[in-house]
């Protein structure tokens, strides 16, 4: 089964807490602390796997997540680093955030791996807190939280070539005369349900790789038929050679189908609808009235587009069809062909910002920054608490809830935990 596109959970693995322990060894008066630091959480990484050519995997398999990492013990001993984590794609993976739709990783080269979320800090012992002033530290910082995320995968096949065209004129008897490819052929409507690759092996040892895609009909834009799910593998082709029957067996107009196709390519990417077509005029071995022929020809004359008459049954002209397209990829560059505003990969993980804000006279402080600090506090502790101040001090917060009016004895929610304010 060709799957191409799938909606996954992945969680980074959480930090370690660090230890708060003070050594006790005979003879050994007044040791001091000595907690060793929690181990970070494993990452999550995304790696390419030649092996792989759908993501069938993860169709039932929906939620990754890494190892986390180990608590910090006494005598400086530090907690071991969770395991990371790789999942394996196949090459032509795009990984998108479900939330904002944005990419977050274009894995579309052999071997790429790419580190797609962070674990989790691992927490510091009680060693690190130890000051002229503050000799015995009774508290140690919690490890951070993993990060969890929804992520959207889409497979876009890498195709030098693809074909294009309504169902049933031929992309599929194409493909099995130029290739050694065995797509399903017969004499019906989407015979081709998903797509098909093959290998073009020229005469001075080049080759090139061609993707049949199944039939694109009017609306598929918007999803109909088969639709969306398949015009995405058309963004990463060169070239397209679009099939036309001008036989009028089906009794089609080959022109209209052609703007029509266009006129989908057009809606569901501006970039894509600009690649480099050639019109390809197929079963001319049984055309009943050459005027579709004709037509189609003006059609190629008129929006300057290169037009070959062929029968992929009988093979008559697919060999000067070819060669033309051998020639056509040397001038072709091989660039990364999603949409412009894709390029820009984003990071899954949240920025350390923080926002405060008052609520029916409730000061609020929510944000990335603010859930990583009350993670390491503990606030039953009063050496835990003074950092707590230390560290909103050193963040702005303090400044900032002043500005909105805080008072002493005012009430302060610090990502869920609700604390009385005092000067």
């Amino acid at each position: 089964m060709f799957t191409d596109y799938t909606k996954i959970i992945i969680k980074s693995g959480d930090g370690g807490n660090g230890a708060a322990t003070f050594r006790r060894e005979k003879y050994v008066a007044a040791g001091g602390p000595d907690g060793g630091d929690g181990g970070n959480g494993g990452n999550i990484y995304f790696q390419v796997d030649k092996d792989k050519n759908t993501l069938i995997d993860f169709r039932y398999n929906k939620k990754f997540k890494a190892k986390n990492g180990e608590n910090g013990s006494g005598s400086h001993c530090n907690g071991k680093y969770g395991e990371d984590l790789y999942i394996k794609v196949p090459i032509g993976t795009v990984v998108k955030d479900a939330k904002t739709g944005k990419v977050v990783a274009d894995l579309s080269k052999p071997g790429q791996t790419e580190l797609i979320l962070k674990g989790g800090k691992g927490g510091r012992g009680n060693s690190h807190f130890a000051t002229s002033t503050r000799q015995a530290p009774r508290f140690s910082e919690d490890g951070e939280r993993g990060e969890e995320k929804e992520i959207i995968l889409e497979l876009k096949l890498l195709a030098d070539v693809g074909l294009l065209g309504f169902p049933n004129v031929g992309k599929s008897t194409f493909l099995s005369v130029v290739t050694d490819a065995k797509p399903k052929i017969a004499n019906y409507h989407f015979t081709t349900l998903e797509p098909n690759l093959g290998v073009v092996k020229t005469k001075n040892g080049d080759g090139f790789v061609i993707a049949d895609i199944p039939g694109i009909i009017e609306g598929a834009s918007e999803g109909v038929g088969l639709g969306i799910q398949f015009l995405r593998h058309v963004e990463r082709t060169r070239l397209l050679l679009h099939f036309l029957d001008v036989s009028g067996i089906e009794g089609r107009n080959p022109v209209e189908d052609f703007y029509a196709i266009n006129k989908e390519l057009k809606k569901y990417s501006e970039r894509l609808s600009t690649r480099k077509q050639i019109i390809v005029a197929n079963k001319i071995d049984v055309i009943q009235d050459d005027k579709l022929l004709k037509e189609v020809e003006e059609l190629a004359k008129k929006e300057n587009i290169k037009v070959f008459k062929i029968s992929a049954a009988t093979k008559q002209g697919v060999q000067e069809l070819i060669n033309y397209v051998e020639e056509t990829l040397k001038d072709l560059p091989k660039e990364d062909l999603i949409e412009y505003e894709e390029r820009k990969i984003y990071t899954l993980e949240e920025e350390e910002k923080w926002t405060a804000k008052v609520e029916d006279g409730v000061f609020i402080v929510t944000g990335k920054a603010i859930e990583r600090l009350m993670g390491r506090v503990n606030i039953e502790d009063n050496e835990s608490i003074y950092y707590l101040q230390k560290t909103l001090r050193n963040l702005g917060v303090d400044a900032k809830l002043k500005e909105l009016g805080v008072h002493e004895g005012d009430t302060v929610i610090l990502d869920g935990w609700e604390l009385e304010w005092y000067e």
